[in-house]
């Protein structure tokens, strides 16, 4: 069968064809030369230029076989869709240095957690986050985010229905537990912040930085440099920005070691999405998304961010149309700016975006109990048709491996 062809490129048999008239060419010139001198001579110029013909003739025909880039068939095969056992709910995935797969959940039971070494081909057997001193009668946790540190110590952000029991309003706040290297159950679920708060995520880097973001009318991060062991406490980037309040953030440390995070604005009901840069000097933002949307109340929806070589990429809603885009280490949007997906997005459904090291990237959206995807090339092209699976619940999880192909844990 002759492989699908690239628009542009010669057809195979037209650079056989090329080839073989050249080869001809060359006998009629050897068999017709008046002398043995003279054709050496002059049939040297001519063997170049036929070597070349032929040569250029071979790689074009190659060119047709084996285009070089990323083709829309090989969609199907970087993209690959895993369910975890017992098809629990999955609220996040991230790999590890050491790639092994992380996965939080959301079961009957509370969250759990799961890991695969072997590229989501087995999983370990559920560890429970909560522990049995966190655990009240009525109370029910759910997970938020996850972040994988340092040596592979994986941090885990979770709320819980304190607000609906009418617990005290302290309790309503952001609870953090952390597994540590080969360990075999989770540390005791800390209450961080003691304040009314939602919008939870989590950032961790390879030095045992860890920043958990939330809101609470404002934007606030508490700042820990020993493994979550210690935070600090919570504070405002800038008083002045005036984040959608039943949003919430997404947060992914730069290379530079600076700390970017997701947020939507509400001033003047001007929904927009900005990047934050914290960490290093001032504070710094810059806004990302373009698509204008103003709106006389919350819209109550997630976001992704997460690092990649020239920066980052990031991923969110307007009026319910899902947008990305790659931007680099300081914000700005790189080209083509903001992109529209085919994807659509309800209230409080998760969105993902990962991009491998080629540019391939993988934006996804949960609706409906549906999470959709649609794989983009380097230069921000859509690769194939999208793709969608069904999946309980609102997260929406995948990972990036080594060798650039997407595991999504639907």
């Amino acid at each position: 069968m002759i492989p699908s062809q690239v628009a542009g490129s010669p057809p195979f048999f037209v650079c056989v064809w090329v080839i073989f008239c050249a080869w001809q060419q060359g006998r009629t010139s050897r068999r017709f030369s008046g002398s043995i001198v003279k054709w050496q001579n002059s049939n040297m110029n001519l063997e170049k230029q036929l070597t070349l013909l032929a040569r250029t003739a071979l790689l074009a025909s190659l060119c047709s076989v084996c285009p070089v880039g990323i083709r829309a068939d090989d969609a199907t095969d970087r993209v690959k869709t895993i369910h975890v056992p017992g098809n629990p709910r999955v609220v996040k995935a991230q790999i590890g240095a050491d790639r092994t797969i992380h996965l939080l959940l959301d079961t009957e039971n509370g969250p759990c957690y799961v890991k695969s070494s072997d590229a989501g081909a087995s999983f370990s057997p559920p560890i429970a986050i909560v522990d049995a001193a966190a655990q009240k009668s009525g109370l029910k946790f759910q997970g938020e985010d996850l972040a994988v540190g340092k040596k592979g110590r994986v941090h885990v952000a979770m709320a819980n229905n304190a607000w609906k029991l009418k617990l005290p309003e302290a309790e309503w706040g952001f609870y953090y537990s952390s597994l540590a290297p080969e360990a075999k159950s989770f540390s005791a679920v800390r209450n961080i912040n003691r304040k009314p708060s939602e919008g939870f995520s989590l950032a961790a880097d390879e030095v045992g930085n860890v920043t958990a973001c939330f809101l609470s009318d404002k934007l606030f991060t508490m700042v820990s440099h020993d493994d979550g062991e210690t935070f600090t406490q919570y504070a405002e980037p800038n008083a002045d920005w005036n984040p959608c309040n039943c949003c919430t953030t997404a947060a992914a440390f730069g290379a530079d070691g600076r700390l970017a995070v997701l947020y939507r604005e509400e001033t003047d009901n001007e929904r927009d999405i900005y990047l934050a840069l914290l960490g290093k000097g001032k504070a710094v933002r810059s806004r990302v998304s373009t698509t204008p949307w103003k709106l006389n109340g919350c819209p109550m929806t997630y976001f992704a961010i997460n690092r990649t070589a020239r920066g980052y990429v990031a991923a969110w809603p307007t009026k319910g149309q899902v947008y990305f885009a790659r931007l680099d280490t300081w914000g700005a949007l790189l080209p083509p700016g903001e992109i529209k997906t085919p994807g659509t997005n309800g209230m409080r459904n998760g969105l993902l975006a990962l991009s491998a090291r080629d540019g391939a990237t993988l934006v996804g959206w949960k609706d409906k109990d549906v999470l959709g995807w649609q794989l983009y090339d380097g230069e921000a092209q859509p690769i194939g048709k999208p793709g969608s699976a069904p999946s309980s619940g609102g997260g929406a999880a995948a990972v990036v491996l080594e060798n650039g192909n997407f595991l999504i844990f639907p």
